[in-house]
């Protein structure tokens, strides 16, 4: 048998809450953290509701000066990536840094600094455009300034694939502690664009929910109501670990990474096939991945977007691959509280898929009040159940027709 990894720390950034505690509890509350636009007057707009990060308070993480110059993904990414340090109790040293990882996902990075400093050139001209404007933009400064800040040196990585990023890094962290490229990685997914460009670009596609009256009830995931996703933004990072290493220091464990899957629809730039066989494929790669059948699952975390198309298409997936198992599931979508927060979606999911094998506990799938015919598994509606979950599936999907899943266990000790 080769190595195994292991989940030891957590951190989150959500609109929720900052940190694990509040959030969590939250989420198992069933509360929500969609309301309206605060970051611009969105009335022009079409889509005025998101679900933005309330509580952040930058100081309490990361050193003023040095956050004056980090857009609010990487800000957000740093302060997860504390919180999942501290929560392990792991020190980084010359000794271990460089078998220590930074493998982050993140879908569109600084674009909120390319819209302002696009009109600032545009009007005042190219010279006025900061010297930090180029190291703030870029997508992998989640993964580098972790690097930079808790002093990794091993694989320094960042995923950009859409909204499967944060899931597709935290299978490539699993894949390096495997494959003995490091002992420990700190990784997951963060976001935040909830700007004009993003939220008009989203809303052009017909993308989002417009259900501005009613920002609690409008991320409805398998509901027949649903007309869209919430734009969301925060991050969540675990600290994997190499099995032997966590025990060695005598490290509290959340849950097994067991297996993971990727693979393409290589069918359309932003819908699934109707019959979901690029989903369903990846299911089963991570199915195979972690020498698992499909009875051996008891809960999935679900893409569910609450668009029209995803979730009717990704129950056809579940379907393909569980076969009668998948009426046995409990499945729920986190993204009815937390709206989708895109390249960091998979991150803040695998965190709560680790948390819901902790605490043995589904969280719910709010607003589903009336299901739609075609979505006719048991999405956990409305209310978290205690349950018995062994083992747990995170699904994410993203544009490019790219799919990530990753499986997660219950840690039993040895062998």
């Amino acid at each position: 048998m080769g190595r195994r990894v292991v989940v030891t720390g957590v951190g989150l950034v959500t609109p929720l809450g900052t940190g694990v505690e509040k959030t969590w509890s939250a989420l198992c509350e069933g509360k929500s953290g969609i309301g309206p636009i605060t970051r611009f007057d969105a009335s022009e707009v079409g889509v005025n509701i998101a679900a933005e990060v309330k509580d952040f308070q930058v100081e309490d993480h990361i050193d003023k000066k040095v956050a004056k110059h980090l857009e609010l993904f990487v800000q957000y990414a740093v302060a997860a990536a504390g919180e999942a340090l501290r929560n392990a109790g792991l020190q980084i040293t010359e000794e271990n840094a460089s078998r220590v990882a930074s493998i982050m996902g993140c879908g569109l990075g600084g674009l909120p600094t390319i819209e302002k400093y696009h009109q600032v050139a545009m009007e005042k001209g190219t010279k006025r455009i900061t010297p930090f404007f180029i190291p703030m933009v870029i997508p992998n400064m989640g993964a580098g300034q972790i690097s930079i800040i808790y002093g990794t040196k091993g694989p320094n990585l960042s995923l950009t694939t859409a909204c499967a990023a944060g899931t597709h890094a935290v299978g490539e962290a699993f894949r390096s502690i495997v494959n003995d490229e490091c002992d420990v990685a700190i990784t997951g997914g963060s976001e935040s664009v909830i700007c004009p460009l993003a939220v008009g670009g989203f809303h052009a596609m017909k993308a989002l929910s417009t259900r501005n009256d009613q920002p609690e009830k409008a991320s409805r995931p398998f509901d027949r109501d649903r007309d869209g996703f919430i734009i969301s933004e925060g991050a969540g990072v675990l600290i994997l670990e190499e099995l032997e290493h966590a025990l060695a220091r005598g490290a509290k464990i959340y849950a097994e990474v067991a297996g993971y899957g990727l693979s393409s629809d290589g069918y359309h730039m932003a819908a699934p096939p109707e019959d979901g066989n690029g989903a369903s494929r990846c299911m089963q790669m991570a199915l195979k991945d972690a020498g698992m059948g499909p009875e051996d699952v008891d809960y999935i975390n679900a893409h569910g977007t609450s668009t029209p198309l995803n979730d009717v298409v990704e129950t056809r997936a579940i379907k393909t691959a569980f076969g009668d198992q998948a009426y046995r599931l409990a499945i729920s979508s986190t993204k009815s509280m937390t709206g989708h927060m895109l390249g960091g979606a998979g991150g803040i999911e695998a965190v709560f898929t680790a948390l819901a094998i902790k605490h043995q506990l589904a969280p719910p799938t709010m607003n589903l009040e009336n299901p739609d015919p075609e979505c006719d598994l048991d999405y956990v509606p409305n209310q978290a159940r205690k349950m018995k979950i062994r083992a747990a599936m995170s699904n994410s999907f993203g544009f490019g027709g790219t799919n990530a899943v990753l499986i997660m266990k219950q840690y039993e000790g040895k062998p």
